[in-house]
């Protein structure tokens, strides 16, 4: 028996008459149910007639593509490169592993008992622009997954009930001595603590250069993700009553400055440092050098030193720890990478061009001339 759709059941996907079956009677519209079909709704979508498009590579579409390609990255690859290299850096490891580092008597030092050094250094050129000083460490993998988690940052929010009651994701430095430890977790035990100041050395005098440790956090974290307990925000002390410092700490939280607005968890140096790193080998900003002028540099080139309180010890795990002088650009800081990447990216652009070019320019007509046999 056939069956007939008409233009309407064809564009709603369901006949609108019965159907015959064997044995009499129909089944459709007059017989009180609709018949259940799986054909596909007559759309474009679902009988797949939407249009499309399919690019065609030609020599004449090809070519072209790879010379420009070609002609873009190259010049700007090589103003990236330019502008990282004119960025000015200076690094120092004072890790002390050498015997001649004035940093080695300092090697084996532990976290109660620091340990003072000083290392002289000639800066060749001058540093015009605002200066930034980093800390660097190396194979420290604040990236492990445990170590990540190792936080609360509802305590560092502010919570009073976190604050005595943290999580359990900070475990084995939850607690201490059956009281809550604040902050809690692994990656504010483990908080970067050396002190570092500069000096200028000038006919044997030295005079300080005056660092600033405020403005180094994103404002984000330091004026919405940590936050001191509430109440009296004039008595740290008595806000963080009831808890106690992490175990590696030599101070506890509230004693981490004397500026109020600097002071608990809102101290830029803690934010900064639990802020973690991707890689083992990184660096955090430490102090701003600001320039005074525009007339002078903001370091001169000439004779430093600087003044190291060796409290981090690093010796155990194989690490290394820096002190890095930079200016920054507007790109950020030194990074040759993205330069060579471009530069790298265009020229084999521009070389397949020209080899793709000779190809089609020898073989590309060789079919056309063919001769074709009657």
């Amino acid at each position: 028996m056939a069956v007939n759709y008409s233009a309407k059941e064809e564009a709603d996907g369901h006949p609108s008459g019965g159907v015959g079956v064997p044995g009499g009677g129909a089944v459709g519209g007059g017989g009180g149910g609709a018949v259940k079909t799986r054909k596909p709704d007559n759309t474009a979508f679902k009988q797949q007639r939407l249009p499309a498009w399919q690019p065609i590579l030609t020599a004449g579409t090809v070519l072209p593509a790879f010379f420009i390609i070609g002609l873009i990255f190259i010049p700007i690859g090589i103003g990236i490169f330019v502008t990282s290299n004119n960025i000015r850096e200076y690094e120092i490891d004072y890790t002390g592993t050498e015997p001649s580092c004035p940093c080695n008597k300092c090697l084996n030092v532990s976290w109660d008992s620091p340990c003072t050094c000083t290392i002289n250094f000639t800066l060749e050129h001058s540093f015009e622009s605002n200066v930034f000083m980093y800390y660097g460490l190396s194979n420290f993998y604040q990236n492990h997954r445990r170590y990540v988690k190792s936080r609360d940052d509802s305590q560092l929010n502010g919570d009073n009930s976190s604050l005595l009651n943290p999580s359990k994701e900070c475990e084995p430095y939850r607690t201490n001595e059956d009281k809550p430890i604040a902050p809690c977790g692994a990656i504010a035990n483990s908080m970067f603590n050396d002190t570092l100041e500069l000096f200028r050395i000038d006919n044997d005098t030295r005079t300080r250069i005056p660092l600033i440790k405020k403005g180094i956090a994103w404002w984000t974290d330091k004026n919405v993700k940590f936050r001191n307990p509430t109440g009296d925000g004039n008595n740290l002390t008595a806000l963080f009553q009831g808890t106690t410092k992490p175990v590696n700490w030599p101070k506890p939280v509230y004693m981490l400055d004397t500026e109020p607005d600097n002071n608990g968890f809102i101290n830029e140096d803690f934010i900064v440092w639990m802020r973690t790193a991707a890689l083992p080998t990184f660096r955090k900003l430490y102090r701003l050098i600001e320039r005074k002028n525009n007339f002078q540099p903001t370091l001169q080139a000439g004779k430093y030193s600087l003044d190291i309180a060796y409290n981090y010890p690093v010796h155990s795990f194989d690490g290394r720890k820096r002190m890095i002088l930079s200016t920054i650009s507007w790109m950020g800081g030194k990074n040759p990478f993205l330069g060579i990447a471009y530069i790298t990216v265009g020229s084999i652009c521009f070389f397949l061009g020209v080899v793709l070019l000779f190809i089609h320019h020898k073989y590309g007509n060789r079919n056309t001339s063919a001769d074709i046999p009657n």
